[in-house]
């Protein structure tokens, strides 16, 4: 079987992935090769950090390589990959929650960490923030929460939104800019 080169404008062919299955190493070096670039660009787009998007490409990559053989149809392959990214991702996303959590609660158990004084601010700026949140238009509200608050990845909420990615941008700006004003406005009084 020849070793298919790598290209990122497409997946490797079915051939060489029922090779892999088969057990070719060279194809299977090369199906991990090519499969690369379209899982991390897949992996940018749904993580939250770049740091994600790397550890979840390694995993799906190391996924591909010790189990390309439970794939049932090789034509399938780009569909089994975006799920073991989409899946990586979705893990690392919710253990940094928990990890988030964790610490909290962690730093709450310390005496002196945090003040109720520090609580109470933290609280009151929580809640303007929700009402800053709330007044905007709807289309902004939207295009935050999704962003910010949610953490999707502006080409997802550009896609689910149906808006082009600089329009995205812009609302998501000012948006941003008027939460902004709002606080400042509000520390000032």
């Amino acid at each position: 079987m020849p070793i298919v080169t790598t290209n990122a404008s497409t997946w490797p062919p079915d051939g060489t992935v029922v090779s892999a299955q088969g057990g070719d190493v060279d194809a299977l070096t090369a199906v991990v090769a090519t499969s690369h670039p379209h899982v991390l660009r897949f992996a940018r787009a749904v993580c939250h950090s770049e740091q994600d998007a790397e550890d979840a490409t390694q995993e799906a990559l190391l996924i591909l390589y010790r189990k390309v053989g439970t794939l049932r149809a090789p034509a399938a392959l780009a569909g089994w990959m975006y799920r073991i990214v989409r899946n990586e991702c979705l893990r690392r996303i919710a253990a940094g929650r928990r990890w988030r959590h964790e610490s909290i609660d962690v730093a709450d158990q310390l005496p002196g960490v945090q003040s109720t004084e520090d609580e109470v601010v933290r609280r009151l700026a929580s809640e303007r923030i929700a009402v800053l949140v709330a007044q905007l238009p709807d289309d902004q509200r939207h295009v935050l929460l999704l962003r910010d608050a949610y953490g999707f990845s502006g080409t997802h909420v550009a896609a689910h939104l149906g808006l082009s990615i600089p329009a995205m941008k812009s609302r998501l700006h000012r948006a941003r800019a008027a939460v902004r004003e709002g606080l400042l406005e509000y520390r000032v009084a």
